[in-house]
């Protein structure tokens, strides 16, 4: 099932950068999180960017047979959280990113490479 999440997880990270996601990163958190094995962390630059960006995410991971367990509520125009179990993606404007620092928290994790290879 791990091998599963991770395939999932840069797939939703790709298809964030489709949207012209920045700053994406994927973290392995298994061994630190009691709660998932991966996290997406997206920047957004603005509210209806975000939102395009969940959008993206949620037609990604449909393709995939992922579904969406959970959702942060209500929605915030700074972050949304999206639970697909083994995965928590998060969805951030610069200025929350910055602010609740969340690869500071987890900054032992690895990070996963997950950009499309140019072969």
């Amino acid at each position: 099932m791990a091998r599963a999440f991770r395939t999932v997880a840069l797939a939703l990270a790709r298809a964030a950068s489709d949207k012209k996601g920045e700053a994406i990163a994927v973290l392995s958190v298994a061994k630190t999180s009691p709660v998932t094995d991966y996290m997406v962390i997206v920047t957004a630059n603005s509210s209806p960017h975000l939102e395009a960006l969940e959008h993206e995410i949620e037609r990604a991971a449909g393709e995939l047979k992922a579904r969406c367990l959970r959702r942060s509520k209500p929605q915030s125009a700074q972050w949304r959280v999206l639970d697909y179990g083994g995965i928590l993606v998060h969805l951030m404007t610069a200025a929350s990113r910055d602010f609740y620092g969340l690869e500071k928290l987890y900054h032992g994790a690895p990070r996963l490479s997950w950009e499309k290879s140019h072969a």
